[in-house]
């Protein structure tokens, strides 16, 4: 039997984060699914993942800082990520944070009020690994 693929969740620890995380650990039932709040991620966390997700409630959040770094000087081209939150202002922060990395992200998913239904939950990550 071969090894589950990873998939790495960072995550700025706000409530509607967290809830919107949870949703999408569950759906990833196929996955070994590894979670992180922003403050207690090491580069090192990208490593074994095929695919990683980030999200936040609002743009810049300070625990985001070593990510911000991060992205900015390492070559993720064709790595598989998405982003989410429950504001759009985050989810423009977050997509500027991928691009710097040249990583492959799927369409954003917008979570309003920190829920998110488990079928738009599925629909965003068919997007993320087409």
């Amino acid at each position: 039997m071969g090894k589950k693929e990873t998939v790495l969740i960072v995550i700025d620890g706000a409530s509607s984060t967290v809830q919107i995380a949870e949703t999408i650990s569950s759906a990833l039932g196929g996955y070994t699914v590894v979670l992180r709040q922003a403050e207690s991620f090491a580069g090192t966390d990208l490593l074994p993942a095929s695919a990683f997700m980030l999200g936040c409630e609002n743009p810049g959040p300070a625990s985001f800082t070593y990510l911000e770094e991060l992205l900015g000087h390492i070559n993720l081209a064709g790595r598989r990520c998405g982003v989410f939150s429950a504001g759009n202002k985050a989810l423009e922060y977050l997509a500027g944070l991928v691009r710097d990395s040249e990583a492959a992200p799927g369409e954003p998913l917008l979570a309003e009020g920190g829920v998110v239904e488990p079928g738009a939950v599925q629909k965003w990550l068919k997007t993320i690994f087409a």
